[in-house]
Formats: C-alpha cells, structure tokens, sequence
C-alpha cells in the first residue's frame, strides 16, 4: 500500500498566491484617483510633492539596503506605497522640502531600523506625517493655496459655521492632497476590494463606530448633516481604507480586526470632538497600531486541544 507522503513546514504559511509586489501594484493604481484628483484640483506643486516623496522613499530604502549590504527590495513598491501615501496626506502648499525629510523618517526610522517590510510596528507613511506634524505645525496646518483661502470643512465645522457636503463629497474643498474627493478614494477603495486585496472588515467597522461615536457624542443629536459632514471631512476615508487596513500594522484574527475597527472609531470621535484639533485620524490609526500586539493575542483563537477546561 503506497503512502501519501506531505510536506510539514513550521509557520509562517502561504495563506494565499498574491504576492507582495502585487499587492503594492494594486494598492499604487487604487490611488490613482485620488493622486490625478489631487494634481487636477491643486496643481503642480501637488505633483512636484507627489514625485519627489516617492523618490525619497524610494531612493531612501535602496541606499540604506545598498550600504548594509541587505537585499534590495525596492522592486516590491512598498516604498513607493509608502511616498505616495505620505504625499497623499500633506497639504499642497509644503515646499519641497518636506516629503525629503518625511520621506527619509518614514522608510529608515520606522521602517528599515526596524527590519523592513513586516516587520515595522506603526504605518510608515502616517509616522512620517505625524512626525511633520510635530516638527512644522505651522506648514503642516496651512491648507491655503491659490483659490482656497479658506479652512478645511473640519476646522469650520468645528467652529460652527455650515458647510456645503456635496463639495466635500467631490472634493471642492481645501485640504491634503488626497483627501479632500470622496468619489475618488471610494473608485479607489473598490478597486481594492473588487481584488480582494482588503475587505469591509475593518475600515467599515471603523466608519460605523465613528459614526455612531459622533451621533452620540458630537452635540448635534441626530442631525445627519453634520454627520455627513465629518464622515466625508479630513483624513477618515483615506485612512480607513488605505491605511488602517496596512497588513504589517493590523491585526491577522478576523475578531482582532472588528476590535480594532472599533477602537480607531472612537479615538477618532474623541480627538475631533473633544480635542482641540479638527482632525485625528492619523493619531487614532497610530495609537490603533501600537494595540495590535495586544489585540491579537486577547483575540487569538486556541490551537486544538490546548488550554481546555479541566473536568
């Protein structure tokens, strides 16, 4: 009688034919919406921004790998993921300048120092803006840029003037460079679904808890305007979709990825309701990223015929 021989190998295990590279291309292409949006709404300077954020981060993890010797990896566009992202996030009117230094933060410091690709413990790109955040505030916030003299639909909303949603939902606004259409992250978020590269899991929990957060706790009652208003302003449908999904800073167990959904909805609501800034998206996935260890091991199913209940 022959025997069926098989191979046991140790984790990790191929969970599925979709590699790396692959994966980057699609999430790359899903934002091209949102960057050509970008480009065609601000103009050239988001361009220059685009490119020279994607080249940093580009250039930056090839001379890093080059100089330890380490394999070069820059062909699997997780750097240009991350510049592109990154740019995405910064505001049309920063110089040059800017995506260079955040761009350099992003890929040596959060990512490479930390092992590389999968092994970094807070989104790359959301780091390096935090970090522009702290270090040019005033840069940073500063949105005004040739028609758009005006503040994002957040900051006014949060001083209680109206704004006009159907803007806000195509992206007549001021802004970061990729946030202000709707329209053009949700073709953007379709693409990655329809490819199963993400699934609603996470950024839909994460909508709804912030939803439910901001009708309960934003003093406007039940006034879906207003709601609509903060779920179409700022960061929150860029990061809920293209960030707050990353692989490397989310939790793997499908309860884990309910919990953290779940918590990014509410730190959000409580960094735009209660603190002093409009926004807070990017701290929310930040903070949301440092749980995941803990998440994943509270939500971590147990292996078969361990740890059962004793008679």
């Amino acid at each position: 009688m022959n025997e069926k021989k098989m191979s046991v190998s140790t984790n990790p295990h191929v969970r599925s034919s979709m590699r790396t590279d692959k994966i980057m291309l699609l999430v790359l292409i899903a934002l091209l919406p949102a960057s050509v949006f970008g480009v065609w709404h601000f103009g050239l300077n988001a361009l220059v921004i685009i490119l020279v954020s994607v080249a940093t981060c580009v250039l930056t993890e090839y001379l890093y790998e080059k100089l330890m010797h380490k394999k070069i990896t820059i062909q699997d566009c997780s750097a240009a993921v991350t510049g592109l992202l990154l740019a995405l996030n910064m505001p049309p009117s920063a110089p040059w300048w800017m995506p260079v230094i955040g761009g350099v933060f992003a890929i040596l410091i959060v990512k490479q120092l930390f092992g590389g690709l999968g092994q970094n413990f807070m989104n790359p790109a959301l780091a390096g803006r935090c970090f522009l955040l702290i270090s040019f505030t005033g840069r940073m916030t500063d949105f005004t840029y040739d028609a758009f003299t005006g503040a994002t639909p957040l900051a006014a909303l949060k001083a209680g003037e109206s704004v006009n949603v159907l803007d806000m939902f195509l992206g007549n606004t001021a802004g970061t460079i990729g946030e202000t259409s709707v329209v053009a992250i949700v073709i953007g978020a379709i693409i990655l679904i329809w490819f199963e590269v993400i699934d609603l899991r996470i950024p839909g929990t994460y909508i709804a808890t912030f939803a439910v957060f901001v009708l309960l706790f934003g003093g406007h009652g039940l006034d879906f305007n207003y709601l609509a208003a903060q779920l179409c302003g700022g960061g929150l449908m860029l990061g809920a979709f293209f960030m707050a999904t990353d692989y490397v800073t989310s939790p793997i167990t499908k309860t884990g990825q309910l919990v953290y959904g779940c918590i990014l909805g509410i730190l959000t609501g409580i960094f735009r309701v209660f603190g002093s800034s409009a926004e807070g998206v990017s701290y929310a996935i930040i903070f949301g990223n440092l749980l995941v260890p803990l998440i994943e091991r509270l939500t971590m199913p147990k292996a078969f015929g361990k740890e059962g209940k004793k008679a």
